[in-house]
């Protein structure tokens, strides 16, 4: 990784753009522009942890550079409703509660509806395509874009130093289920006026060609339906009102009525069905409790879980541990894509789910989703219409913003004017020209719980090392004056696979250690603990080839 030293203090009228995370990642998106001594944060969402990462609840975007200017924020942008663009909102709102928060109406009904668990009320204006915003010296614009949510938008920013064109989460489906395109009339007529700075979506820019249409998807679930006679379980993003409206249609057309199972998948469809965005007659639903009791054969469970996530829906059942038992004969459906990180565990949720006996329908063997994300041929077009003067790739691991970076180079962009930045890298723009020109302090936030940003990567290091090596403790009770053992050692592990008595043969060794530290004149209990340390550590690793954690406690009397 490039280091780059701290920016120089930021000049009059230079607009200042930070992404503070969706850099090189898919997740936790956030970008700050600051003018003039004001701030803008356009989206602020969430990643979710890894294996590597154990207790971790979510991971959130750096606030640190924000922490000690709350006070210049003048608003908060969210392009549209999923996790990775709004979920880090609610841990923003408890730094200033009062921040102003622009978004579509789904969007900020999403918002409220988290913010209420949180105990938040914010002040929330609704926006929409077409429509602009002035807040401090941001002249905003609305624009609609297709995703795999509804009411997503793109944000034009015009301000004294320039234009910025930031997309959010976008494809251009022809046929959207929606009926609504992403506009590219406005992109055509910002085109014309001139684009400074273009920041776009990179998730699917290594991909070649065009994204398949939403629509093609609806066919094939309500064919796996028709061949299905047992449980249908359907698993997808709990905010995926478009797979949802699919799955719901399938069922009807095969005369079965649709459970909704997870905590957000009701939460965020009661949402969905009240704006009107989810079209199903009451009596399409049935509750859970209900259609447990259903002639398994007149029910689809539309759940969350397909990310493999542990505590999801699809992972308990897995585990015999949810009310609805998946056996012989049944079909389940993952409708949805591969988040990068997460393949081992949605592959152990597709294998547990094989061996108990079910039918797993997956992206891999059936065309049952379709990306939410531009192709390369889609960002080829943005680009033509565009013209823009600088791009800057953001949503993306690495790859896909190098992808996103050739593709502007194709259409013309000099390969100066895109520019390829990781999280907390600085990028100033002035006069039509984007540089970077340094980089803040910017890492993972982590929460745990109630905590956030309390644990760190050392922390998580032990963990790993007590659910992989195991743990042992070693109680010694040494005589202040000799510097001899008196008590002990006692041994105990956990989680270490071998029976207590197996410390039997280290225990000399450990007594000939110290007896060799007293000689030395050692009394410091600190450097007697680390004695016992290195003495079992050498012998666990040299006999057991292990890497536990050792807890030596020394007490002197």
């Amino acid at each position: 990784m490039q280091t780059l030293p701290e920016p120089a203090p930021l000049k009059p009228g230079v607009l200042r753009i930070i992404p503070l995370g969706g850099i090189g990642e898919i997740g936790r998106n956030m970008t700050v522009f600051e003018l003039d001594g004001k701030i803008l944060v356009v989206d602020c969402g969430v990643l979710f942890p890894e294996e590597h990462q154990p207790g971790v609840d979510v991971i959130l975007p750096d606030f640190g550079y924000l922490r000690d200017r709350m006070q210049d924020v003048v608003g908060i942008v969210l392009t549209h409703g999923h996790e990775d663009h709004i979920g880090g909102v609610p841990y923003l709102l408890r730094l200033r509660e009062d921040i102003p928060i622009f978004g579509s109406a789904l969007t900020l009904a999403f918002i409220v509806s988290k913010l209420k668990e949180h105990r938040i009320t914010a002040q929330t204006q609704v926006v929409a395509e077409g429509q602009r915003v002035k807040i401090a010296d941001f002249d905003l614009e609305f624009i609609a874009v297709n995703h795999s949510i509804p009411d997503a938008l793109a944000v034009l920013i015009r301000t004294s130093a320039g234009s910025v064109l930031h997309t959010g989460d976008f494809k251009m489906d022809q046929l959207p289920l929606d009926g609504r395109l992403t506009d590219l009339r406005a992109f055509s007529r910002i085109g014309e006026e001139g684009l400074d700075l273009f920041l776009c979506d990179s998730t699917n820019a290594d991909v070649p060609g065009f994204t398949p249409l939403e629509k093609d998807i609806g066919p094939v679930i309500e064919n796996v339906i028709s061949r299905s006679k047992g449980r249908v379980v359907v698993a997808s993003f709990s905010s995926h009102i478009h797979r949802v409206q699919q799955v719901v249609d399938a069922a009807l057309a095969n005369n079965r009525k649709v459970a909704l199972v997870g905590r957000s998948m009701v939460k965020n469809m009661q949402i969905a069905s009240e704006l009107g965005y989810l079209k199903a007659e009451p009596e399409t639903f049935v509750d859970l409790k209900n259609a447990i009791s259903m002639p398994q054969d007149q029910v689809v469970y539309m759940s969350t879980g397909s990310q493999g996530e542990p505590m999801a829906v699809l992972s308990r059942m897995v585990n015999l541990e949810h009310e609805i038992e998946i056996g012989q004969g049944d079909t389940v459906i993952l409708a949805s894509s591969l988040i990068p990180g997460n393949e081992n565990a949605v592959y152990r949720v597709i294998d547990g789910l094989t061996k108990l006996g079910a039918n797993v329908v997956h992206k891999g063997n059936a065309k049952v989703h379709v990306s939410g994300h531009a192709a390369a041929g889609e960002l080829l077009y943005c680009y033509n219409i565009l013209k823009p003067k600088n791009v800057m790739p953001v949503h993306g691991e690495y790859r896909h913003l190098i992808a996103n970076g050739n593709l502007a180079q194709q259409t013309g962009v000099p390969s100066e004017r895109v520019l390829i930045t990781e999280d907390g890298w600085v990028v100033d723009l002035v006069a039509g020209k984007a540089d970077i020109v340094g980089a803040v302090e910017c890492g993972l936030l982590y929460v745990d719980g109630k905590t956030v940003g309390k644990i760190t990567e050392d922390d998580l290091k032990d963990r790993r090392i007590l659910a992989q090596e195991g743990f042992i403790s070693i109680f010694c009770v040494i005589d202040a004056q000799t510097g001899r053992i008196a008590s002990g050692p006692e041994i105990r592990a956990r989680a270490f696979a071998e029976a207590d008595h197996v410390f039997d043969d280290v225990k000399p060794l450990i007594e000939r250690a110290m007896a060799e530290a007293a000689a030395e004149g050692i009394r410091d209990t600190y450097a007697m603990q680390q004695v016992i340390r290195r003495t079992i550590g050498t012998w666990v690793a040299k006999a057991h080839r292990r890497r536990p954690m050792i807890i030596p406690v020394v007490i002197t009397y």
